[in-house]
Order: C-alpha cells, then sequence, then structure tokens
C-alpha cells in the first residue's frame, strides 16, 4: 500500500479531526481523506458518503486497495443520510463544494446529526452561508482557516454545538479568521473589494430596478466594511 498523500486543503482538513473520532464524510471523492485518517490512525471508523454511482465506485475501489473495508464503510447515499443512527458518527467532514450547497446538506439531514459533536467543512466560495446556518442551528465556530493552493484560497470551519451570534462582518469574513487576518485573508479580501467595484460599476450604469437598487446598498454596505477592516 502506497502512503495516502492529501492535497493542502484536504490535510488542513483532516487536522481537526479529534483522536479516535468516528467520521461521516460526505462527498468523499474516492475516499481519501477518511483512508488518510485511518492510515494515520486517527480515527477509528468511517462512513464514506457518494451521491453518485461513479464517485461511489471509485470509493469502493479505493478503499478495498488500501484494505481499509474493516474501517470505511462506502455508501450510496445523498448527503447526511449517509449516516445511520448505529454508525455512532460523532464528526462529519464536507469538503469541495460551494457553500450554499454544504448549508443544505446539513440543512436537510439536520435530523442525522444527533450524536454530532463536530462538524469540519471547506467551502470553495460563500461560507457565510454556512455560518448563517450554524447560528440559526445551534451550533457556533471553534475554529477557522483559511489557505491557498494552486493560486486558490480556500477556507476551513469547524462548528461544535453552541449558541452564538456573529455580526455583518463576522458571517462575512470570519470570526477567527477576522482576528488572525493573516497574508492569505487579506489577499482574498482585497481581490473581492476590487471584483465589488468592478461588478458595482456596471449595476450602476444598468437600468435602475428595485432589484438593482438592493444589489448596489448591499455591495457598497460590503465595500464600507471590509475595506475599514482591511485598514486597521
Amino acid at each position: 500500500m502506497n502512503s495516502i498523500r492529501l492535497s493542502k486543503r484536504l490535510l488542513a482538513v483532516a487536522s481537526f479531526v479529534l483522536q479516535d473520532a468516528v467520521v461521516a464524510d460526505i462527498g468523499s471523492d474516492h475516499a481519501y481523506l477518511p483512508s488518510f485518517l485511518i492510515e494515520k490512525e486517527i480515527i477509528k471508523k468511517a462512513i464514506a458518503g457518494e451521491v453518485a454511482q461513479g464517485p461511489f465506485d471509485s470509493a469502493m475501489k479505493n478503499v478495498s486497495r488500501n484494505g481499509f473495508s474493516e474501517y470505511i464503510t462506502v455508501r450510496l447515499a445523498n448527503g447526511l443520510a449517509a449516516i445511520e443512527e448505529n454508525d455512532g458518527i460523532d464528526t462529519v467532514t464536507i469538503a469541495g463544494m460551494g457553500g450554499s450547497l454544504i448549508a443544505s446538506i446539513l440543512n436537510t439531514g439536520v435530523e442525522n446529526l444527533q450524536g454530532v459533536e463536530r462538524i469540519i467543512v471547506q467551502p470553495n466560495i460563500h461560507a457565510k452561508a454556512i455560518r448563517e446556518w450554524a447560528i440559526v442551528n445551534g451550533w457556533k465556530i471553534v475554529d477557522e482557516k483559511i489557505l491557498k493552493e494552486d493560486e486558490k484560497i480556500y477556507e476551513i470551519l469547524v462548528l461544535e454545538r453552541g449558541n452564538v451570534n456573529y455580526d455583518d462582518l463576522e458571517l462575512l469574513v470570519g470570526p477567527i479568521l477576522k482576528v488572525e487576518k493573516n497574508e492569505v485573508f487579506i489577499e482574498k479580501w482585497q481581490g473581492e473589494l476590487l471584483q465589488w467595484h468592478q461588478v458595482l460599476k456596471a449595476i450602476e450604469q444598468a437600468s435602475e430596478t428595485t432589484e438593482t437598487v438592493k444589489k448596489i446598498e448591499e455591495m457598497q454596505a460590503n465595500i464600507t466594511m471590509v475595506g475599514k477592516e482591511l485598514e486597521q
């Protein structure tokens, strides 16, 4: 068996999985993450969930090839429906999707989160949607990470149960990332500011409608809010 190598972003996700966890990896993509976690003896066992037949077959082959069939169960299921009551899942990981889709998966399968103590997500875009889902559903952000890989910027959010409120800026940029404010964070939001200014200019030249007025107001508020944060 060759040692399993993960991308930088998946390694970061793996770093937030606690020792001896029982993991459900949703949208598992060849079951790379659970296979790595088993190989490194970080977790006891895992469910690898896939909604499409092709990725499911690939995950099955990968798990079997690595000799992990005793520890990793691959299931063909939609989202959190991959989790069964007797699995004893305490940690859910979802990586490589849009934030709105991840939030939808969590919302649709919220009943399957009973017994889950930690959710680790890596949205490609729109992390705000997950933060909004968290505060509505009784979860709080206990850790965050932002990193760059292959010229793309990714955020990782770690959720545990708890009630908390975040202001508009924290929802947008992340309550912990906002405090750490590393180089990748600054690069991301400087890029967003530039893009917002370009979009705003285009919208202002279009015909005025109720929708465009609302969009302009929202974008101007974000520009002011993020601009002030980057100046500090």
